[in-house]
């Protein structure tokens, strides 16, 4: 494979940061990436050593100038994407992983709407809504194209659902499903509506 494998990219700075670090490690030690919990929502990306010993036939293994990164099959659907970057700010250096495709791999283009929706929403919409504490499921998907989304955590009962909903959430769906999506609404329903008191 080579440096610019689908599966994962690793920038120059990240790059050196590696090499750097395996300077001090015992010869032919690669790094290891992987998914803790793949497929969850507690999904975690992670980097590690990885001695020779360690190293499996079954693994994957990408080639980079200085090192190999070392992927177990089981992680490899949840890396694809997957972006690792070393950042240096006035507040100190930080390595920063992205694997959109950790909590939910990757579906096909051809996949039926409701799973490339739910897709759509955990691995783009869901980790904005984490910042606040918040995240949104799919509650169904009906005849007609709308998308009806089920907020939960910080985002229910939030004043700001409408907007965020209106503004944020439709507007990316729509736009990523042209023809397909005629709309999106909240299954909560925030306003209370008559059947709330059900």
């Amino acid at each position: 494979m080579s440096e610019n494998s689908p599966l994962i990219s690793i920038s120059e700075a990240a790059q050196g940061h590696f090499a750097k670090l395996l300077e001090t490690q015992p010869e032919g030690t690669q790094i290891r990436v992987f998914v803790v919990n793949p497929g969850t929502p507690n999904a975690e990306c992670g980097v590690s050593y990885c001695p020779a010993d360690a190293i499996e036939d079954k693994d994957i293994r990408i080639t980079f100038s200085a090192f190999d990164a070392i992927i177990d099959p089981d992680s490899e659907a949840y890396l694809e994407e997957a972006v690792i970057d070393f950042t240096t700010d006035q507040m100190g250096s930080q390595l920063t992983l992205k694997a959109p495709n950790a909590k939910m791999r990757k579906v096909a283009e051809d996949a039926p709407l409701q799973e490339r929706v739910e897709y759509v929403l955990e691995s783009t919409i869901n980790p904005q809504l984490a910042n606040h504490g918040g995240k949104v499921m799919l509650a169904e998907l009906t005849e007609e194209g709308v998308a009806v989304l089920q907020f939960g955590g910080g985002c229910n009962g939030c004043s700001m659902v409408d907007l965020t909903l209106k503004e944020g959430i439709e507007k990316q769906l729509l736009e990523q499903f042209p023809g397909e999506l005629t709309g999106v609404k909240d299954a909560t329903d925030h306003e209370h509506g008559d059947h709330s008191y059900a």
